[in-house]
């Protein structure tokens, strides 16, 4: 009597294996591709500046892009410099942040922001990432270290005379 039970159990088992495994096959697992050519990794944007951070990228994807985020934040690691003074004006600073989603609904698009810096913005080391999602959910990001400036600041690296 109890063999009987088997059977119906072993076919819903294996069907419901069929089943996944086919639906595996057909599902998106490629995350969106984002091609960010502007602004270089490194690059000193002046705060001040009537584009602020010039933010040209592609986005793609072999099936549907749906959202991507820009996200920009400091990167002070606390090791020592104090970022909350302009030295410029005696003036409080504060850190810059920004934080902004779009939606997108193409295989590829070609994107251009220009976010703008308030002139208040702490001079220093920032992170200029973008997050991108597709319609199955999978996702990509790209980091870029920026650093925003006032021209006064004195930086470490050679210069052409």
């Amino acid at each position: 009597m109890k063999t009987k039970y088997y059977f119906p159990i072993i076919s819903l088992v294996m069907f419901s294996w069929l089943f996944t495994s086919c639906d595996d096959k057909n599902r998106d697992t490629t995350p969106p591709v984002i091609d960010v050519q502007s602004p270089s990794d490194e690059e000193v944007i002046l705060i001040g500046d009537e584009h602020g951070i010039h933010l040209e990228m592609d986005l793609s994807d072999d099936i549907m892009l749906l959202s991507y985020k820009i996200q920009v934040h400091s990167n002070f690691d606390g090791h020592g410099h104090d970022h909350d003074h302009d030295t410029r004006s005696g003036e409080e600073t504060v850190p810059f942040h920004f934080e902004q989603s779009y939606n997108v609904t193409d295989r590829t698009a070609h994107i251009e922001h220009d976010i703008e810096i308030p002139a208040n913005a702490t001079p220093g080391d920032y992170h200029l990432m973008v997050f991108c999602t597709d319609e199955a959910k999978n996702d990509s990001e790209v980091v870029r270290s920026i650093v925003l400036s006032t021209g006064d600041e004195d930086h470490d690296h050679d210069h052409d005379e």
